[in-house]
C-alpha cells in the first residue's frame, strides 16, 4: 500500500491494512516538525550523557547542581492535575497489545500505563498496531476475540489511560524525516497525541504519558517544549498534557525537584523506576572498582540506597505538590502451586503496604490478579482520601545516601546462573516480539534484563565478583554457563510449545552484552539492530 507522506519523511516497513489511519499524512507531519525542531537538541543532550559517562568513569560523582540551588529553595509548585489524576492508587502496566490493553483497562485499577517501551518489543508490527489498539480503546471501540473464540471487550468503567514513550536514546528506524531516523519517542508520542488527544480531553481524562530514562532536568525541559510546540499545533492550551516522570537513573535523583520544575505545567509527579535504577547504578559506576553489586534478588527496596531513593522521591514530589508513585514488584501470580502463590502474594503486599506507609500515593502492579491486593494495602492507609499529598517527609539526604551501594554480597553461582538464564530467555523472546516475559515466576522485561546481564558484566570485570566459595567470576565461567543455561532455556520454552528460532542468537548477543571489554550501553540497541 501507498501513503500519501509529506516531504522529507521515508518509511522503509510494510504498510500493513489499517496501518494507514494511523500513519496519516496529517499525523505523521506532526512527527517531522518536532523532529526537525528537537533532534539537534536530542543529539546533544545523549552527547551530554556520553562526556559525563566520561567524568564519571575517571572518577567524578555526582552531587546537587550549584546552579539550580534557587529552584530546590524557592516555594514553587506543580501546576494543578485534573481529577482523573488525583486517585492513582494502583496502576497497571503492560505492552499495548490488544488482549493487554483490555484486561489492564478492565483491571480495577486506577489507570493503566500503556508501553511502547521496556515491556513492548518495538517491531515494526507492534508498535503502529499497538497505536491503532489505544486509538480504538480511547473510543471504547477495541475488541480481541481469541483462538478459541472468547470475545473481550471493554468495560462501562475503565482505568485512566497513560502512555509510555521510548526514551530518548532509542530511535524509530523505519521512519526517517530528511535523511534522518526519527527519535522513537517523538514518533511514539506524536501518532499517540495527534489522533487521541482531542478525544481524550473530551472525555475527560488525558492525554497523560509517562516518561522514561531521563539522567537530568534539560532532558525534561526537551520533553515540555515538545509538548508545548505539539498542544500548539492541535489547538489546545498549553498543561493540558501531563507527564509522570520515571525516576529510573541515578543521576535523576540528584535533579528530582529540578525536573519536576521543568515540567511544572505539565507535571503530573514523579515514579520510582527501581529496576531501571539498579541497572543505571550500575551502568554509571561500572568502573569504580570499590562498587560491586549482591545478586540481584538481594538488592531490596530496603537496602541503603534504594531506601534512601525511594523516600527521597516521596520528599521531593510532595513539597511540590506532585503526585509520588511507587514502582513495580516483579512477583506475579502463580498457577498450579499455592504455597509458592502465597508467598509471591505476601512479597507483593509487603511492597505495597511499605511504600503506602513511607507516603506514596499509589504503585504499579504487572498482573491484574494483583491489583485488589494493592488496593487494600493503599486503602488501608489513604482510607477514603484519594492520596496523601499533604505527607510531608522531614530530614535531608546527601549524595552520601544514594551512593551507600550495599550489599555486596553474597554472589553466589545460583545467583549468576540466574542472571545468565534470564537474560537468554529474555532476549529471545524480546527478538521474537514478546517484550514482557514471565520468567520463573517474575515478570521480566528491558528493565530487568538489563540488570541480569549487567551484573554478569560486572561481576567478572570487577575484582570484588567473587563467590562465596571463593572462585572468581570469570568469562571462561561464564561462557561455559551460557551454553549449559541455553540448553535450560529451550527446554522450558519448548515445554511450552513457543519457538526456540531466536535464542541462539540470543544467546550470542548475551556473550557480546555481557563479556565486551567496554560496556554496552542499553541492550535494547544492537537487538533493536538485530531485529527485522
Amino acid at each position: 500500500m501507498n501513503l500519501n507522506l509529506p516531504q522529507g519523511i521515508a518509511i522503509d516497513a510494510p504498510i500493513l491494512p489499517g496501518f494507514e489511519t494511523i500513519l496519516s499524512f496529517e499525523a505523521l507531519e506532526l512527527a517531522a516538525k518536532l523532529h526537525r525542531a528537537f533532534e539537534p537538541r536530542r543529539r546533544e543532550l545523549l552527547k551530554m550523557r556520553m562526556e559525563r559517562q566520561t567524568r564519571i568513569d575517571a572518577g567524578e560523582m555526582p552531587d546537587f547542581l550549584p546552579e539550580t540551588r534557587h529552584i530546590r529553595e524557592s516555594g514553587w509548585k506543580i501546576a494543578p492535575l485534573p481529577r482523573a489524576l488525583e486517585c492513582r492508587r494502583v496502576e497497571i502496566t503492560g505492552p499495548v497489545e490488544a488482549k493487554m490493553i483490555i484486561n489492564a483497562l478492565n483491571s480495577g485499577a486506577d489507570s493503566y500505563m500503556a508501553d511502547f517501551e521496556d515491556s513492548n518489543s518495538p517491531k515494526w508490527e507492534n508498535q503502529i498496531q499497538g497505536q491503532i489498539n489505544l486509538t480504538q480503546a480511547v473510543r471504547r471501540e477495541l475488541t480481541y476475540t481469541n483462538e478459541e473464540g472468547k470475545l473481550y471487550q471493554l468495560n462501562a468503567k475503565t482505568a485512566t489511560l497513560q502512555i509510555r514513550p521510548r526514551g530518548w536514546h532509542l530511535d524509530e528506524k523505519h521512519v526517517r524525516v530528511d535523511g534522518e531516523r526519527i527519535s522513537g519517542g517523538i514518533f511514539d508520542f506524536a501518532l499517540s497525541f495527534f489522533h487521541n488527544a482531542k478525544e481524550q480531553v473530551a472525555r475527560g481524562a488525558g492525554p497523560f504519558y509517562y516518561l522514561p530514562k531521563m539522567e537530568n532536568h534539560l532532558e525534561a525541559r526537551l520533553w515540555n517544549d515538545i509538548f508545548c510546540m505539539a498542544q500548539d499545533h492541535v489547538g489546545l492550551p498549553h498543561g493540558t498534557i501531563k507527564g509522570t516522570v520515571l525516576i529510573e537513573t541515578i543521576l535523576a535523583t540528584f535533579e528530582m525537584e529540578e525536573i519536576l520544575f521543568e515540567l511544572r505545567e505539565h507535571s503530573a509527579g514523579l515514579n520510582a523506576g527501581r529496576w531501571d535504577y539498579i541497572f543505571s547504578c550500575i551502568k554509571k559506576f561500572r568502573k569504580n572498582k570499590a562498587f560491586c553489586l549482591a545478586n540481584r534478588s538481594a538488592i531490596t527496596m530496603e537496602v541503603p540506597f534504594m531506601r534512601a531513593y525511594a523516600l527521597a522521591l516521596v520528599q521531593a514530589c510532595h513539597k511540590r505538590g506532585a503526585p509520588a508513585i511507587g514502582g513495580m514488584s516483579a512477583l506475579i501470580p502463580i498457577k498450579n502451586d499455592p504455597e509458592a502463590n502465597e508467598k509471591a502474594l505476601a512479597g507483593v503486599r509487603h511492597d505495597k503496604r511499605r511504600d503506602a506507609s513511607d507516603g506514596y500515593d499509589g504503585g504499579w502492579v504487572a498482573h491484574p490478579g494483583l491489583v485488589e491486593l494493592a488496593m487494600e494495602e493503599f486503602t488501608a492507609v489513604l482510607g477514603d482520601r484519594p492520596n496523601q499529598w499533604e505527607k510531608q517527609l522531614t530530614g535531608a539526604f546527601d549524595p552520601g545516601d544514594w551512593l551507600d551501594f550495599r550489599p555486596e554480597q553474597p554472589i553466589i553461582e545460583a545467583g549468576l546462573r540466574n542472571n545468565i538464564n534470564v537474560g537468554i530467555h529474555y532476549l529471545g523472546s524480546w527478538l521474537a516480539g514478546n517484550g514482557c516475559v514471565p520468567i520463573h515466576n517474575l515478570m521480566e522485561d528491558a528493565a530487568t534484563a538489563e540488570i541480569s546481564r549487567s551484573q554478569v558484566w560486572q561481576w567478572v570485570t570487577s575484582p570484588k565478583g567473587i563467590l562465596e566459595d571463593g572462585r572468581k567470576v570469570t568469562a571462561e565461567m561464564v561462557r561455559a554457563m551460557i551454553d549449559e543455561e541455553l540448553l535450560k532455556v529451550k527446554e522450558t520454552v519448548t515445554a511450552q510449545g513457543e519457538d526456540v528460532s531466536t535464542f541462539e542468537q540470543a544467546a550470542k548477543i548475551f556473550v557480546d552484552m555481557s563479556l565486551s571489554p567496554e560496556y554496552p550501553e542499553f541492550l535494547t540497541l544492537p537487538l533493536y539492530e538485530a531485529m527485522e
